[in-house]
């Protein structure tokens, strides 16, 4: 028997009996980092198990639409995060292209959209119904918006729509987009001493509801279609004027390619779950405790061996 066949014959073997056969590349693990705490926490808390698993790992800034046509085309990995209401759109729009899949739903459950900290309710007790905003809109107005109330949205590239959400329900709003979600976070703590009521996106699972407890305001309920097709919702003849899916998805993404490269990784990245509490203490060492995003993950996994280990040893 030649060489090749009885190694061949010895893999099979060990297969069988249940061994790890596969190595994973020693090329690196590209994961890209966004601009929000929870998504580079997490990031790193991946890239570290990775890294416990005999892997080599890159980070790189990427655009957190753009990110799902780099994973598409093999230029990162792997996506952590993948909220339904932000960046379901191009999500889709990058499966539909091929090359990228869906590598499976997070235990947490999300909810994007407008949202004040509860000392806002209390100069407008009609709230959360988002009629009563433009009753309310002069508690929200600022220099900067003269008679209409003040609206900080997230960050553009998030593409969260709400100057096309107040144009198709008529409120009274101007739309601001924040610089960073660092901007939102400085929004409501500037607000909080005098309890101004304020108005911005936010999203959950997210440390600020532990920090500020506040409510979302109540759109008209999310229909599928109501990003593209005017006659979903109440305005036919706009798009966007439904809220968010109020109980959304927190998908993985990976390159096609990642199971055969690094297939113990792409093993162990099937199996990882997080819940909204263990998300949003990912963020809250940075954010609150004012770690860096590598140390913010090294504590997290110190805290939380029980939940990484068996993922871990799944794939080893």
């Amino acid at each position: 028997m030649q060489i090749n066949a009885i190694l061949a014959a010895a893999a099979v073997f060990v297969g069988g009996l249940g061994g790890a056969v596969a190595k994973d590349s020693r090329d690196p693990i590209i994961i890209p980092v966004h601009n929000w705490s929870s998504q580079i926490v997490m990031s790193n808390v991946v890239g570290q198990i990775f890294e416990e698993m005999g892997n080599i790992v890159e980070y790189v800034t990427t655009d957190s639409q753009a990110v799902y046509e780099s994973v598409r085309l093999g230029d990162v990995s792997l996506e952590m995060e993948v909220w339904e209401g932000a960046f379901g759109a191009s999500f889709r729009a990058a499966l539909e292209k091929g090359g990228i899949h869906d590598a499976g739903d997070h235990d947490a459950v999300t909810r994007e959209d407008w949202w004040y900290p509860l000392w806002t309710k209390e100069s407008c007790p009609g709230l959360p119904d988002w009629q009563a905003l433009n009753d309310c809109a002069h508690l929200f107005a600022t220099v900067e918006t003269g008679t209409k109330g003040r609206y900080l949205d997230g960050p553009v590239d998030w593409l969260k729509h709400g100057k096309e959400r107040a144009d198709a329900l008529g409120l009274n709003f101007t739309v601001i987009n924040a610089g960073s979600a660092a901007a939102l976070w400085a929004e409501i703590g500037a607000a909080q001493a005098k309890k101004k009521p304020v108005l911005v996106f936010n999203w959950t699972p997210n440390f600020a509801e532990a920090v500020w407890p506040g409510e979302f305001v109540e759109f008209p309920a999310w229909e599928d279609g109501c990003d593209t097709d005017p006659s979903k919702g109440p305005n036919p003849e706009a798009l966007y004027d439904c809220g968010n899916p109020a109980a959304g998805y927190l998908k993985k993404a990976a390159w096609d390619g990642m199971k055969d490269k690094w297939p113990a990784a792409y093993c162990a990245l099937t199996k990882i779950s997080f819940t909204n509490p263990q998300i949003a203490e990912m963020a809250k060492l940075v954010d609150t405790d004012e770690l860096e995003p590598d140390e913010a993950a090294e504590q997290w996994l110190d805290a939380n061996r029980d939940v990484v280990d068996p993922w871990i040893r799944a794939c080893s």
